[in-house]
């Protein structure tokens, strides 16, 4: 979920040292703020940090300005979308889900959706691979 900068320094540590630890506890106020003070936002106008990976859950933080979001995609496994703050519109499938602060939508596994931001957001996303 990470990119390289062109000058190939990476933004945050490395995974295998971020992810090693038996407990990890996590300030997402202190990640928003730091993610918001990066000097880009993605390809897709948004910014993004993993949390944590193992196998196949992963646990991210998406930050979506306004009217941003994220493409047609599918995973192979069942989704979690929680909304920190904001308003994100999820088109899952052929249902439209408005999900404001504190919503939360769980996707089956191979259900195409699409996350657009109606305002500046945050999402938690937590994937597991291999559910059905």
């Amino acid at each position: 979920m990470e990119t390289d900068t062109p000058n190939d320094a990476r933004l945050r540590p490395h995974p295998e040292t971020r992810f090693a630890p038996p407990q990890i506890a996590v300030d997402l106020n202190a990640i928003v703020a730091r993610l918001r003070s990066e000097p880009q936002t993605g390809e897709g106008g948004h910014r993004q940090e993993t949390l944590y990976k193992d196998g196949g859950l992963t646990i991210a933080l998406f930050l979506f300005e306004r009217f941003t979001g994220l493409k047609e995609h599918r995973a192979a496994g069942i989704v979690n979308i929680h909304v920190l703050r904001g308003t994100l519109k999820v088109t899952a499938g052929e249902r439209v889900h408005e999900l404001r602060a504190g919503h939360m939508l769980v996707l089956g596994s191979g259900v195409p959706h699409i996350v657009r931001a109606e305002e500046e957001s945050e999402m938690l996303l937590t994937v597991r691979l291999g559910g059905t």
